[in-house]
């Protein structure tokens, strides 16, 4: 992982984005944010498992599905399951040691 701070690229909205192997960051502080940088793991282990550019795919197809189901940005955003399954582990600094495979399917049919 190599972690860029570019406070100008992202949006306000986003403090980071996992584009594998680049972790790109708006803000210098974020780079020694425990909780952040293993949510940030979390989805370079889920684009890992996916091959990279499938990932995208189909968290972009994703979004746009929660968009309809969700009128509010932040709630379809929070409603991906690659992001379900971040943020409900993000805190736990050793999941990705027993992770299992394919985890965030566990997550695609959960809506909160």
């Amino acid at each position: 992982m190599i972690v860029c701070v570019i406070p100008r690229l992202l949006p306000k909205k986003i403090s980071g984005l996992a584009l594998w192997p680049l972790l790109i960051v708006r803000d210098r502080n974020k780079k020694h944010n425990e909780v952040f940088i293993n949510h940030e793991r979390i989805h370079f282990r889920q684009q890992l498992e996916l091959l990279v550019v499938p990932f995208y795919f189909l968290y972009i197809i994703e979004f746009f599905i929660r968009r309809i189901q969700y009128p509010n940005w932040n709630e379809a955003y929070r409603n991906i399951s690659f992001e379900r399954e971040a943020y409900a582990n993000e805190k736990d600094l050793d999941y990705l040691e027993r992770r299992s495979l394919y985890k965030s399917l566990c997550y695609l049919n959960k809506l909160r």
